[in-house]
């Protein structure tokens, strides 16, 4: 995390904790602080200021939309699409709404071969009863990124709200509401080098519309009416942070949006570089098995391998020890891909994961590829 979110946070905690909405300064400074998190958030993803609601994180936040969205526009018998391809936090809280609706949850399937979404089956999906699709931009656990774009228009020509799973997206390339023309967004701060905070992005009217579960004495306007009880403010503080360090990594640009259009531009090109690197070394390596597009494919910076008759746990453990690598292992919440690719239980033990940020080395990288190619030798 880099030190100017940090010091955000704690200079809320020191000099500015306190309520909101109180006729004192600290309170009027948490409401300013608040506002212009807001705003900070609104140019990261493109909306307006009144659009942008915080929350404890991105699968409470979707829990909560679910649970609000079922009370207001779902009735037995609709169907809502979700993926193969996607984070559980955007399966299974729609899921749930079969048991509170009885809403029939339908599934666009995972192109196995190539780790993509099969687009076209997705389409074959929609008909009069959708009334919901929920897609993710870009896999957490595969680095496959999606048409979301082509997504959001066939929902919307199909009458149906869209729903974006943005977190794993968020981190890499710029977010852009206005141009996916979704209904419904959602990111973590923690992706994109902030705290642990979730951040759900609505169309106005819709939070407006939408019958929230809320207390009575709560605002009643948005986006302040979704969010529940007191919030995290330091995390607040601590993701517009995140953001204006992201725009801080930029050589141009006249305001804070062109700014971070132009720092992940630039973080892209490097990374892609590193990720060709990655993906084509350890693709060489005997007994190792990279998933996921290709790295000349639309993809992040993120790849997923395994080593034959090593556990991915016992990978991520050897990598961690003997190199200084941290790199990851499982299924990260995404089950669904790793049943479809075959490695689920405890002796695959899932995914070993790696990707590239904002700081990572060709050192690091290389480091990573010898680790590898070393643990594959010995088995």
């Amino acid at each position: 995390m880099p030190r100017s979110v940090v010091a955000a946070m704690t200079d809320y905690l020191f000099n500015h904790n306190a309520n909101t909405h109180w006729a004192y300064p600290s309170s009027a400074e948490t409401d300013e602080i608040i506002a212009d998190s807001r705003q900070s958030l609104a140019d990261f993803l493109n909306a307006s200021a009144d659009e942008i609601v915080f929350g404890q994180n991105m699968t409470s936040l979707t829990l909560h939309l679910a649970r609000a969205l079922g009370r207001n526009f779902f009735s037995a018998g609709d169907e809502i699409i979700v993926t193969e391809l996607d984070h559980h936090a955007n399966v299974d809280t729609w899921r749930a709404l079969e048991v509170e609706r009885g809403v029939r949850i339908r599934v666009a399937p995972l192109n196995v071969e190539c780790g993509t979404l099969e687009l076209s089956a997705l389409e074959n999906l929609l008909n009069e009863k959708t009334r919901l699709v929920a897609v993710g931009a870009a896999s957490n656990i595969l680095g496959s990124i999606t048409d979301v774009k082509s997504v959001c228009r066939l929902a919307r020509e199909a009458g149906a709200l869209s729903f974006v799973d943005a977190v794993h997206y968020a981190a890499h390339n710029p977010v852009d509401v206005k141009s996916f023309d979704c209904d419904f967004l959602a990111c973590s701060a923690y992706k994109f080098y902030g705290p642990h905070i979730g951040i759900l992005y609505g169309r106005k009217e819709l939070l407006e519309q939408t019958d929230f579960p809320k207390l009575r004495p709560a605002p009643d306007y948005a986006p302040e009416r979704v969010e529940t009880g007191t919030q995290s403010h330091e995390s607040i503080a601590g993701a517009a942070a995140a953001v204006d360090f992201l725009a801080s990594l930029s050589g141009s640009g006249n305001t804070r949006r062109e700014k971070l259009e132009n720092a992940f531009r630039e973080l892209h090109l490097r990374q892609k570089e590193l990720t060709r690197l990655l993906w084509h070394e350890l693709s060489e390596i005997r007994n190792v098995k990279v998933y996921g597009p290709h790295c000349e494919e639309p993809r992040t910076s993120t790849i997923s391998f395994v080593i034959r008759g090593v556990s991915s746990r016992q990978v991520a453990q050897k990598l961690s020890a003997d190199y200084g690598i941290f790199a990851s292992s499982g299924d990260f919440y995404a089950l669904t891909v790793v049943e479809k690719l075959g490695l689920s239980g405890d002796v695959s033990g899932g995914l070993v994961r790696a990707g590239c940020a904002c700081y990572t080395t060709v050192e690091e990288v290389e480091r990573l590829i010898d680790g590898v190619r070393r643990i594959a030798e010995i088995g």
